[in-house]
Order: C-alpha cells, then sequence, then structure tokens
C-alpha cells in the first residue's frame, strides 16, 4: 500500500514543503517508525491511533512478528484496534521506506566500552533511509545524542544522494520524552521540542507533531532541540549526585535524610525535591550526561560537575553493600555465605526495563563476596538462565539474612516485608517508620 505524494502534488500546490505538510494535515501521509523498541512502539501506536498509516521498522524478524501479532509484553487493546485497521504494522524490509512520506529514527544510543557514544545503531538506520530515499520525504532523529549529531552525520549522509535539504527532502531532531511507567504523561499530553536543520524543516516537522500532541515547542536549530535534551537528563543526574551525597554525610551525622528532604520540600519556591537512591539506572540519567560531556572535550571543555556526579551516582551501589555488611556484622554473621534477598531489579517501579538498573550492579558485588543472592520482581520473571524471582512468602522473607529494597515496585506489600524480614536495607523510605516490627531497617 502506498502513502507517498505524488510529484504531481509538488508542482500542483507549490513547494515540496507545502505538498508535505498537507499530506500532513490531510492524513494522506505516511510514516515510518524505524525502532520499535519503548520510544518507537508507542510512537508508531500514536501516529496510527491519530489517524496515519504507520509503519514500523525492525531487524529483529521474530520482533516484528510478535509486534504484527500483538505479542509483546504490553499486549495493548490500541495496538489489536490499529493492527485490525490496517493501520500499523511492522516489517523488517525496509525498502518499505520509500512508501513513507515521514520517516523517524527512534533507535538506542548506547556508551562504548570506553563510555564514547555509540553511534553504531544511528549509522545504520541512517543507511537505510539513504538507500531508499526519494524526493517529499521529512527525516527526524529522535534517539538521543550529542549537540550537532543530526547535522553532521544524518544530513551529511542524505545529501550524499545527491538530493538537496529543503528542495528534496527535509531534515528534524526532535527529542524523545518517554518516561516509561508514568501513568500521567505520555505522548499525548507532554511537551514536544522540534528543531529542524532549516526553517523548512522545522515547520514540516512541526506539523508532524502537532497531529499527535497539541504542544510543540520550535526551537532554532537541532543542535538546540538536542542540547535541550542532554541537559534535561544531566539536571536530573546532578541533582541526584547532590541528593546522594547529602544522605551519605547525614548517615555520619545521624541525620534522617529523609526528614531532611521533607522539611526542605515545604519552601513553596526555589527547592525541588530530589531523592536518594541506590544508584541511576535506564537508558537516559546513566548515558545522556556522557554525550554531553563527550561533546563539551571536542571543544575543549572539561565537564568536571558532570564526571563528578557520575562518579558519585555510580559509587551508591557500592554503599548499599557497605550497608549490608554493616548490617550483617551487628549480628554477627559475615556477607560471605549470606542469604540476600532483592526486591526489585527492574531500574525504576512498575517497568520491566533493567538497562543500567543499579540492582546489577549490587548483586554482581554481593557474589564477588560469596553472598547467596536471589530476587523477587513482579516485573522481572527471569534474570538469565540461572536466575529467576522467587515468591514473596514467609519463608522466603524468613530465611533471609536481609532483604535489600532496590526498586519501590507499587504492587510490593512493602509493610508484609517489614513486618517478616530480621534484617532489611531500604534504598528507597518505603517500610513505614511506624510499623511495629522485630526487623532492623537499614535506611539510605
Amino acid at each position: 500500500m502506498a502513502y507517498r505524494i505524488a510529484p504531481h502534488d509538488i508542482t500542483s500546490r507549490g513547494t515540496a514543503k507545502q505538498a508535505l505538510i498537507e499530506a500532513i494535515k490531510s492524513k494522506r501521509a505516511g510514516v515510518g517508525i524505524v525502532g520499535l523498541g519503548y520510544v518507537g512502539l508507542p510512537l508508531a501506536t500514536s501516529f496510527s491511533e491519530a489517524g496515519y498509516h504507520t509503519i514500523g521498522f525492525e531487524i529483529d524478524e521474530s520482533k516484528a512478528r510478535r509486534i504484527n501479532e500483538n505479542q509483546t509484553s504490553a499486549r495493548s487493546p490500541v495496538v489489536v484496534e490499529m493492527l485490525a485497521r490496517k493501520r500499523l504494522r511492522a516489517t523488517t524490509d525496509f525498502r518499505e521506506i520509500k512508501e513513507c512520506d515521514c520517516i523517524i529514527i527512534c533507535v538506542p544510543t548506547p556508551l562504548t566500552d570506553t563510555l564514547d557514544p555509540d553511534l553504531s545503531h544511528i549509522r545504520a538506520a541512517v543507511q537505510q533511509v539513504k538507500k531508499h530515499l526519494r524526493p517529499g520525504q521529512l527525516i527526524v532523529l529522535e534517539s538521543t545524542t550529542y549537540p550537532g549529531c543530526t547535522d553532521e552525520l544524518l544530513l551529511a549522509e542524505l545529501t550524499q544522494t545527491g538530493l538537496e535539504l529543503d528542495r528534496d527532502f527535509f531534515v528534524a531532531f526532535s527529542p524523545e520524552r518517554v518516561d516509561p511507567g508514568n501513568r500521567d504523561f505520555g505522548i499525548a499530553n507532554t511537551p514536544r521540542i522540534v528543531g529542524g536543520c532549516s526553517p523548512d524543516s522545522a515547520e514540516a516537522a512541526e506539523a508532524l507533531y502537532t497531529a499527535i500532541t497539541p504542544n510543540v515547542k520550535v526551537v532554532s536549530s537541532t543542535r538546540v532541540a538536542e542540547t535541550a535534551k542532554v541537559l534535561e537528563n544531566t539536571f536530573r543526574a546532578v541533582n541526584i549526585a547532590l541528593v546522594n551525597e547529602m544522605a551519605l554525610i547525614c548517615r555520619e551525622m545521624d541525620i534522617d535524610i529523609w526528614e531532611v528532604i521533607d522539611a526542605a520540600k515545604t519552601k513553596p519556591y526555589g527547592f525541588m525535591p530530589f531523592y536518594p537512591g541506590p544508584g541511576v539506572g535506564g537508558h537516559c540519567i546513566p548515558i545522556d550526561p556522557a554525550y554531553l560531556s563527550w561533546k563539551g572535550k571536542q571543544f575543549g571543555v572539561e565537564s568536571r560537575f558532570i564526571r563528578l556526579a557520575q562518579q558519585i551516582n555510580d559509587a551508591m551501589p557500592k554503599h548499599v553493600v557497605r550497608l549490608v555488611t554493616e548490617g550483617l556484622n551487628v549480628d554477627g554473621k559475615p556477607l560471605r555465605g549470606a542469604r540476600i534477598l532483592l526486591i526489585g531489579v527492574a531500574y525504576k517501579p512498575d517497568v520491566d526495563d533493567m538497562r543500567e538498573s543499579p540492582a546489577l550492579e549490587i548483586i554482581k558485588l554481593l557474589r564477588d563476596q560469596q553472598a547467596d543472592v536471589s530476587y523477587h520482581d513482579p516485573f522481572v520473571a527471569r534474570l538469565d538462565a540461572e536466575h529467576a524471582s522467587v515468591a514473596l512468602d514467609d519463608i522466603v522473607l524468613q530465611n533471609a539474612d536481609c532483604v535489600v529494597i532496590v526498586t519501590a515496585h507499587t504492587g510490593v506489600d512493602h509493610k508484609f516485608i517489614g513486618e517478616r524480614a530480621k534484617l532489611i536495607v531500604d534504598t528507597r523510605n518505603v517500610i513505614p517508620k511506624d510499623l511495629p516490627t522485630k526487623a532492623r531497617v537499614i535506611r539510605l
């Protein structure tokens, strides 16, 4: 099924930009999403739900098949409807990019072992777009990256086809703002940032995103949009590091950091509460500051503040293990051979995403000390072939020498844990302080 803008549309309606915007507004434009992960699949669903024929592109054939059969972990009723109405489908055939008027790239952007940006997924996606590029298309990058990447990589590659920006195609950057598990904010009510490689590109991208959210902020360039994204998450990483360091200071002074934060946040201005934790996880907070820092080095700027924040946050899993060790020592038990039960291994509550989860580092550190580690997580059935989530019952809790609460899933009964465990290291402050319990609770 072809959705492309016919050549006569461009000549009869004026410029390529005008033809594309008219096709978007009339919902004749076809939308292609490259990468159907936690960003791409919800985005594809949103466009199809808004009335656009949408194709999702995947390199994993089994994943594409599962999406077409609605066999993903989400099992969305909206996906079922869109599949049935033939507005949405997944494919591994990248030749169908030619059938799409608007192409959005939503692929992972991890770090290399040397903490440099790994752009291999973006490069692979751009090569597919480049191979099938035709006049009249808008290409948008959503993957978080360093300032300048859209111009230096995406635009530079596409101009090698002989086609020209604004005359033949349009390029923009619009950073994803997906917060998995957030029930209050989703694609429809989260403001969008759009920056184009040209004013015409920005205008075309604004028209596209206005179709799925009413609040679109257009900025002067792709570099501004890219920088805004990494600033958002660097802001969070730095403030989390600050409060983690405050937690370490308060512990030495026998001050409850959680009570301190509760008191400070009563100020109606000039203070925003952040909370300590066992480390930072997910794809954004541990990764995005490194992209900004890496780019800064190319301009001779040493990002000392960012680097220090990363060091503090990266050290928190060791602090958690130290608290476990100290707690066991009071009971006259060594860490070696101790039965440790972790509650929650996903990087945040109520999701199954384990990327960069501090729980993984905590488990590694504990096992390096030959502790007997198990875990319970209602969202993560298995860590690997050997380790599966255990049931949370009286026997498991009573047999554990120490329970470590790493991720506070809302469906987990923390009161139940507090009433039955012997020793608890509570990194999320979820065990009620007024709970009658014989357990010793060590808070972060």
